[in-house]
Parts: C-alpha cells; sequence; structure tokens
C-alpha cells in the first residue's frame, strides 16, 4: 500500500519551474528523506503537497485520493501536517496556546486535551513549561513546540522542512531519535534535510534531488553510492 505518490511533477513559483518532472512515493509507517544541494527543489517538494507552491502538472495522490489542489485546511483535515522551515511559533503567546493553535481545526474539546496530553508525554520539557510565553523557549525547545503543534492535528503524515537547520549537535541527535520514534508511533513521515547522513541513516528511503530532478533513490545502501559519499559526505563513510 502507498500512503502518497506523487507522479511527473512539475512544480515552482510565478513561472518559474523549479521541479521538473519528479516521482516520490511514501508509505505507510515510512521515513522518506529529500537530500541535495540547495535550491535543488526539495522544499518544493513539500510545498507542493501542501499546495504552497504553484503545481503546473502532474499529480499528487493521498490514500488514494488526488490532492493536487485542495485547499490547506482541507489537507490538515486529511490528516497531513506540515512543520515548515525556521520554527516558526508566536513567541508572544504561551506554550500551551501555540499547541492549541494546531488544534483549532478541532471542534470537540476532549479530543484537544487529549492530542494535549498526548504532546506532553512526547516533549515534557512543553509540559513544564506551558505556561510560558514561547519566545524564551532555547532553539530545540522551540522545534519541539513545532512538532508538537503539528501533532495536536492527529496527522498520518508529517512532513518536515529541515528541522535540524541551526541545532547544536546534540540537539540534533535528539530530534533525529524523536523523529524515528514517530515513525514507531505510527506516523510516515517526508523530512527535507541538509545533513545526508543522518538523514539517511533515520529514513527507509532516500531520494536525491539535484537540478529538481531525482538524481538518485535508495534505501540505506544508498550512502554508499559514490555520488553521495562525494558529493554530500565529503569522500567520508
Amino acid at each position: 500500500m502507498i500512503m502518497l505518490e506523487i507522479t511527473n511533477l512539475h512544480a515552482g513559483y510565478a513561472g518559474l519551474e523549479v521541479l521538473r518532472g519528479i516521482d516520490i512515493s511514501i508509505s505507510p509507517n515510512e521515513i522518506v528523506a529529500l537530500i541535495g544541494p540547495n535550491g535543488a527543489g526539495k522544499s518544493t517538494v513539500i510545498k507542493s503537497i501542501f499546495n504552497i507552491s504553484d503545481v503546473t502538472s502532474g499529480s499528487i495522490v493521498y490514500k488514494g485520493e488526488e490532492i493536487t489542489d485542495l485547499h490547506t485546511h482541507e489537507l490538515i483535515d486529511f490528516g497531513i501536517s506540515y512543520v515548515n522551515q525556521g520554527r516558526v511559533i508566536f513567541s508572544n503567546l504561551t506554550v500551551r496556546e501555540n499547541l492549541e493553535i494546531g488544534a483549532e481545526l478541532i471542534r470537540d474539546r476532549h479530543v484537544v486535551e487529549k492530542n494535549l496530553s498526548h504532546v506532553f508525554r512526547k516533549f515534557p520539557v512543553l509540559k513544564r513549561k506551558a505556561g510560558q510565553l514561547a519566545y524564551a523557549l532555547s532553539g530545540g525547545e522551540r522545534q519541539q513546540l513545532a512538532l508538537g503543534r503539528a501533532l495536536m492535528q492527529n496527522p498520518s503524515l508529517l512532513l518536515l522542512d529541515e528541522p535540524s537547520l541551526g541545532l547544536s549537535p546534540k540537539l540534533q541527535k535528539e530530534l533525529f531519535e524523536t523523529i524515528s520514534q514517530l515513525r514507531e508511533d505510527g506516523l510516515s513521515i517526508l523530512i527535507v534535510e541538509q545533513n545526508a547522513k543522518k538523514a539517511i541513516q533515520i529514513a527507509d528511503k532516500t531520494y536525491l534531488l539535484e537540478d529538481g530532478k531525482i538524481a538518485l533513490s535508495g534505501g540505506k545502501d544508498i550512502i554508499k553510492h559514490e555520488k553521495i559519499k562525494n558529493v554530500y559526505l565529503g569522500g567520508r563513510y
């Protein structure tokens, strides 16, 4: 079974084509990583799924249904959540208020509280700081808050755009462990990541994008490919 299937996708912004006919698939309970140089189109893949880029042709099918033209709130209702680059949070609101914004489409208060309890179990620091304003959080805590807010929506598919950007090596390690655990919890995850080695290590499948096209794809053994070793790992591994 395939949860998300992207076929011959062409997309970009304001007439500028970034993606040039890519094919990507994600199965249930699978982590799929997108790696490659800056400007290759990695983030545009995620933005195309979440309908915040201009898709000119191709198909995006989620759980058997075409979703290419759906609005963002409809995609959230379908079970797709997006954590964008830069750990965007509402600094003048409390941690709890930030999390509750993630559940604003859920009308049942009992469901909201249940989801909040789940997030607090997953990220205990957010529970401890629930009443504090979010501006005081560290970079790692902000990333947890951004992830927690996405989880408030009960997603089946989580889209992560450069989640480790700007984090220390220690916090990166913790983040990747968290992402792996989310997969164990039953989520499918599509992650755009500059840290190619870490992304490949946690992913079930990796796609290398170059110049808007898929240059290479494979499982964990992709890390041994000459192109990956020489270009993205500095000849190491």
